[in-house]
């Protein structure tokens, strides 16, 4: 149940993300609506996982999905560089997110 919580957190933050890559862009309510509203709704859901899981491990893999995540949606959708540097990093971070779940279960 806890990486359930920690996932459906991971998926909001990448929403908050999109919605501050607009924000940023243009400040309108609806942007700000889903900027805060996806930060927001991704800490009240990442909260309730604590009680599954250890927090260092939650936090951890919360922070480095939605990093990863909105890396991801930035190269793909925002025009991001793609270039191998930013590519062997966002490895690196998806290598770490899964060496911290394999080690936490």
């Amino acid at each position: 149940m806890g990486w359930i919580f920690v996932l459906l957190a991971s998926a909001c933050e990448i929403t908050g993300g999109i919605g501050l890559h607009y924000f940023s862009q243009r400040r309108t309510l609806r942007n700000g609506l889903v900027y805060f509203g996806g930060l927001g709704v991704s800490l009240a859901l990442l909260y309730p996982s604590f009680q599954y899981l250890p927090v260092s491990v939650a936090y951890a893999v919360w922070t480095g999905i939605g990093t990863a995540g909105i890396v991801i949606v930035n190269m793909m959708f925002f025009g991001e560089s793609k270039n191998g540097l930013r590519l062997a990093s966002l490895t690196a971070i998806i290598i770490g997110v899964v060496g911290l779940k394999a080690m936490g279960s």
